[in-house]
């Protein structure tokens, strides 16, 4: 008789499902709520010499349609203070918010930081609605929704680590962590619908959707397998037989070595209670062997990738206007530039500037989906990571030179430089830090995971924070130092992991060694 599913099974996978579902949709409404700003920028500051003169006084300035205090010379200045207020005020509330996280019931914080990522979203485009003009009250606004979005990434990571254990976690959280350009690309399609005719409710309604996903959460998020009466997973393969590196990071962790553990079953029987282990300190948390590495690794890796989700929609207006000015000029001296019809140089508008940028998240998804997918078969987590920042950095400089030459080269460009950048930093955030979270010298103790992936991103945030400040005091030099910066800082965020990648790299010659019978014991 063939083996039947048994309801206990079922009950299990069923939560599982819902897990991954929900804390899929959780974190795709947050970052759906960060995206309009990138996309409101341009709106902020158009050029409005090409609407003619002010209808109301027959000015001919230049700045006469632009929200101040965003109306002077400066606003770039202003726009990376913006991004900074919010990036800084995110970065320092990361590694607090994982300490909370591990104390407090995951539910109650994921969907009460949910609803406040909702308020102060919505306060930022209200000032749309309230004209208000004054810088304080916007730094203000996104001080706070950056101190109150920090209770998502290790919220939301640890409810995936608590159901899921080590086997193919690579790829599910490759393919979960597609919630992050998905937001995005939502965020700007959304953002880009009232962007040029009344851009508060760019804000308003993302406000309205991460508000409504926090009641939902509130509701229907399940924390831990045992909550359910269902047993936790099991993280790592016990070693009886030969001894272990216990700095070893991703030595056993081929497609075939633990997938058998990753199962959570139902059980209708009372357990007995155990004794509740207690919270990581933080300084115990970075004795983990390689916290550290990862999350120096990661704070440039999102330099870069928050550079872009930042600025992309704003290089891609100043690039067309620029790429247009020297068409009309030549055309006016009588020559031809030498760029296909369909080129930048048509000048996007913002909404378009918007819609092409979501290339570079759905290039995010792919790379993301990649990376998980290599790193369970190979093992190398690190090596995987290494790799694409190594292909990355020619891709940015072929991108900032060739990019602009046609559409059709701009979207293979941001698809394949999307995939470069995001991958590693999709790996890192995800399958590396439910890794770590659940590394086998905390011996079963799941209540580091929340701090552990607090420290990595809130780390990362601190390059996601000097990524666009970086940007916007560099480009008004020019947008090719911008992207030197970003190789730059690729080439750094490899470097940071060459230890890894060598014991990774180790790792393999010694299994390979093994299997052909060279290894003395």
């Amino acid at each position: 008789v063939p083996p039947t599913l048994t309801p206990p099974l079922a009950l299990s996978r069923r939560y599982r499902g819902l897990t991954l579902v929900l804390t899929f949709l959780c974190y795709t409404s947050y970052h759906l709520s960060r995206k309009p700003i990138s996309i409101v920028k341009s709106q902020l500051h158009p050029n409005c010499s090409a609407l003619g003169p002010n209808p109301h006084n027959d000015s001919n300035s230049s700045t006469w349609c632009s929200w101040a205090p965003f109306d002077g010379d400066d606003y770039k200045e202003l726009f990376g203070a913006l991004d900074n207020a919010f990036l800084v005020a995110y970065a320092i509330g990361m590694f607090i918010s994982g300490i909370f996280g591990e104390r407090l019931s995951l539910r109650y914080y994921l969907s009460g930081g949910m609803v406040l990522s909702g308020l102060f979203t919505a306060l930022f485009g209200l000032g749309y609605f309230w004209d208000i003009h004054v810088l304080w009250y916007f730094i203000v606004v996104q001080v706070c929704n950056g101190l109150v979005q920090t209770t998502g990434w290790p919220s939301v990571v640890a409810c995936i680590g608590n159901w899921f254990g080590k086997g193919k976690r690579g790829l599910i959280m490759g393919i979960w962590n597609s919630h992050t350009s998905v937001g995005n690309i939502l965020g700007s399609l959304i953002a880009g619908v009232w962007v040029s005719s009344a851009w508060g409710l760019s804000f308003i309604v993302p406000s309205i959707i991460i508000t409504t996903m926090g009641i939902i959460c509130f509701f229907f998020l399940v924390e831990y397998p045992e909550d359910v009466g269902c047993s936790p997973p099991l993280h790592h393969v016990r070693v009886t037989s030969s001894e272990k590196d216990p700095e070893a990071v991703t030595s056993n962790e081929g497609p075939l070595s633990v997938s058998s553990q990753s199962s959570v079953d139902c059980s209708n029987s009372p357990e007995e209670p155990t004794e509740e282990p207690e919270a990581i300190s933080f300084l115990g948390a970075l004795r983990i062997p390689g916290v550290v590495e990862f999350s120096l690794c990661l704070l440039f890796a999102k330099l870069v990738s928050y550079t872009f989700l930042y600025w992309l929609p704003l290089y891609i207006v100043n690039v067309g206007e620029f790429l247009g000015k020297v068409r009309r000029k030549r055309a006016w001296q009588g020559e031809h530039l030498l760029t296909p019809p369909l080129s930048l140089a048509a000048q996007f508008g913002a909404k378009e500037a918007g819609d092409l940028s979501t290339l570079f998240d759905v290039g995010g998804i792919l790379g993301g989906i990649f990376a998980g997918l290599i790193s369970d078969y190979t093992g190398g987590r690190a090596t995987t990571c290494c790799v694409m920042l190594v292909v990355a950095a020619p891709m940015l400089f072929l991108y900032n030179h060739i990019g602009q030459n046609g559409i059709g080269t701009s979207i293979a460009m941001l698809i394949v430089c999307g995939a470069l950048v995001n991958g590693p930093y999709a790996l890192i955030t995800t399958a590396v830090s439910a890794d770590l979270g659940t590394h086998e010298s905390l011996k079963g103790n799941a209540k580091a995971l929340s701090t552990v992936t607090a420290i990595i991103d809130g780390t990362g945030s601190i390059g996601a924070a000097l990524g666009p400040l970086l940007a916007g005091l560099i480009s008004p030099t020019g947008w090719n130092n911008v992207f030197y910066m970003l190789i730059a800082a690729d080439v750094l965020a490899c470097l940071l992991l060459a230890r890894v990648v060598v014991k990774e790299v180790r790792g393999w010659c010694g299994c390979i060694a093994r299997k052909r019978g060279y290894v003395r014991t």
